[in-house]
């Protein structure tokens, strides 16, 4: 079964907690699990399918999980909702930034070096190439 089977929420439901952010495995749309997630107050929030943003999603998960449950054996799941409060609101209080460097990423600085035009060695660019026979300010003609 997945959500394309028509089921009904209860008709009254706790205050909403949390936004869950599940990817698009058959498990996570059963009518079971999403009937249980808005009985906890969690309203299940579904990736687009090819979001290439789910890669960060997933890494930000990883250092929370890593971070809550480091050397920790939880021994009921209260305690891992917990763990992962605390670490989320500590994360929320200094967040780390993440910058996207993925391909779409270096094939415009690919791109930008591109349009780009260096001066001599110096590693110093202009946007637009210098013409021929341009005189500084002191009358100097650039060497070719």
């Amino acid at each position: 079964m997945n959500l394309t089977v028509k089921f009904t929420l209860p008709q009254v439901l706790p205050p909403l907690r949390m936004l869950l952010v599940c990817d698009n495995l058959a498990g996570h749309k059963t009518p079971e699990f999403v009937l249980w997630l808005c009985e906890q107050g969690i309203l299940p929030l579904y990736t687009p399918l090819g979001g290439s943003w789910l890669n960060m999603a997933e890494s930000i998960q990883r250092i929370l999980k890593r971070r809550a449950l480091s050397g920790q054996h939880p021994q009921k799941p209260e305690q891992i909702i917990t763990w992962f409060e605390e670490v989320s609101q500590a994360w929320n209080q200094h967040p780390t930034p993440f910058e996207w460097r993925g391909k779409r990423f270096a094939r415009r600085q690919r791109e930008r070096l591109r349009q780009q035009h260096r001066l001599g060695g110096s590693g110093a660019c202009t946007s637009s190439p210098i013409p021929k026979g341009y005189a500084d300010n002191n009358g100097y003609k650039r060497s070719k």
